[in-house]
């Protein structure tokens, strides 16, 4: 049933636009977030009545919501948006996040199991199944109450699979979306998954009105999945998927970076302080850059990427005490196993590199593991190359903000598997990512590269870059949807 004050337009996402910290004494502080959707939600103005709905990520968020008593944040806290945060069971939502969304979904759309040893679909695994059913199923429930009549909804990413499926049951009457911020997985690696999850999925998204990718790759993969394990029917121009009497739309919204925050942002003060440190251990007059900026996620390649520089470094002797590899390996899902094993290897070869070829005034990699997105920021404008190599990626927002704010131009090198290389390719040197002796020649060609062409080439990506930045990108997809 339609909510009598309901939202016209809602949003639905794992994580949401405020994240609550409980102090020693009870308090409670509030961080308001960033990124595409809050820009989205800022762009459609007060008067649409959005509502964002959410999960309780942590002790903070939990308390928020009992002292809420399950209804909207307070505005103060939100930035005056209208936030219902969900409080599932700590149990279910462990379970449907890392053991489901993290472990399985993100593996397979980013071809990253170890296939002789895994994946292994036991009872544990169907354990954790129904648990993101159930994650599922409590923001239907929730949409489904804050909804109004014919109201839009924005179903965001692979946690939330099921969601629209299980909301068009509950309401028929909405215009439902759902938008992949991952890429999608061809059809004989989807398979991995067990027949009737891999089936349970692809329904989950037809529910839509419309289903929407970063790049036409990944929408071209997910309606040949259609094709395959359900035996739906595609038009022609892959504009749409017919499957038990019901179309959902195809649609492709490329993610741009925000250039005004971004230039802004990156000439504050606390910006030009980390540009200083930066400076001061990079040292040598003159010396070269080449910087990283990731999270430890698997699919990012990083340790390749230090091989790659190890090679440079052995092959190409002229650029040692010339050049630094500035390298952010930022802590991502520390409390999987395999995460916290893949942080450590790539502590472990940043220190072989520095042991075999550093010397006294000279630091190869210059390794940064605590999170600090001023120093991000300044990293960007001191770039002389950017390296954004990973094995499969969405989009890849580094190599679009990295253009966007360098000071003197900066040549990238960009893996041909990252959704951005669908924009950037023609102007980025471009890798094959599991390639170390590929990447290490485009390293050399980028520190080579003259600085009027490092310039020019610079100019194109970051126009190429900004061409749908958030807000618009979050309204091209409401727009859709409406229309």
């Amino acid at each position: 049933m339609a909510s009598q004050h309901g939202a016209q337009v809602l949003v639905a996402s794992n994580r949401g636009p405020v994240s609550y910290a409980r102090g020693d004494d009870g308090s409670l502080t509030a961080k308001r977030g960033g990124g595409g959707l809050v820009s989205g939600l800022s762009a459609i103005g007060p008067d649409a009545g959005a509502v964002w709905v959410c999960a309780a990520l942590g002790d903070g968020d939990r308390e928020a919501v009992r002292r809420s008593e399950g209804g909207h944040l307070p505005a103060d806290d939100t930035g005056g948006q209208r936030v219902r945060m969900l409080d599932i069971a700590p149990d279910v939502f462990a379970a449907a996040y890392n053991g489901i969304a993290n472990s399985v979904l993100w593996f397979v759309h980013h071809l990253l199991y170890e296939t002789p040893l895994e994946p292994v679909f036991d009872a544990g695994f169907r354990e954790q199944w129904r648990a993101y059913e159930a994650y599922n199923a409590a923001f239907a429930d929730a949409l489904a109450a804050e909804a109004a009549e014919g109201a839009a909804v924005l179903v965001q990413d692979y946690h939330l699979t099921l969601v629209p499926g299980m909301l068009r049951e509950r309401r028929p009457d909405l215009r439902i979306g759902h938008f992949s911020h991952t890429p999608w997985a061809p059809p004989d690696y989807y398979r991995l998954l067990p027949d009737d999850v891999a089936a349970e999925v692809l329904r989950g998204v037809l529910g839509a009105d419309r289903a929407a990718f970063l790049t036409r790759r990944w929408a071209d993969a997910f309606i040949a999945c259609c094709r395959d394990v359900l035996g739906a029917s595609a038009a022609g121009d892959g504009g749409s998927v017919t499957f038990e009497g019901h179309t959902t739309r195809i649609g492709v919204h490329g993610l741009g970076a925000d250039a005004d925050f971004l230039r802004k942002r990156s000439h504050e003060a606390d910006v030009e302080e980390r540009m200083a440190a930066l400076r001061e251990q990079i040292g040598g007059r003159g010396r070269r850059t080449i910087v990283r900026v990731d999270r430890t996620e698997l699919s990012k390649n990083i340790v390749r990427g230090l091989l790659a520089y190890r090679l440079l470094l052995e092959r190409r002797p002229e650029w040692r005490g010339e050049v630094v590899h500035v390298a952010f390996a930022y802590p991502s899902r520390q409390d999987l196993a395999v995460y916290r094993d893949y942080t450590e290897r790539v502590q472990a070869v940043a220190d072989e590199i520095n042991a075999e070829f550093g010397r006294e005034g000279w630091q190869p990699v210059a390794l940064h593991v605590k999170d600090d997105f001023a120093r991000s920021l300044a990293a960007y404008r001191l770039a002389d190359v950017a390296l954004v190599n990973p094995i499969r990626d969405g989009m890849n927002l580094v190599a679009k903000e990295v253009p966007v704010v360098s000071d003197e131009g900066c040549a990238l090198v960009l893996s041909r598997e990252a959704g951005a290389y669908e924009e950037l390719g023609q102007d980025a040197i471009t890798v094959n990512p599991y390639d170390v002796e590929d990447t290490a020649r485009a390293l050399h060609e980028a520190l080579a590269l003259p600085r009027d062409e490092r310039a020019e080439r610079t100019k194109r990506l970051a126009a190429a870059a900004t061409a749908l930045p958030p807000a618009q990108w979050f309204m091209a997809q409401l727009r859709a949807l409406e229309g």
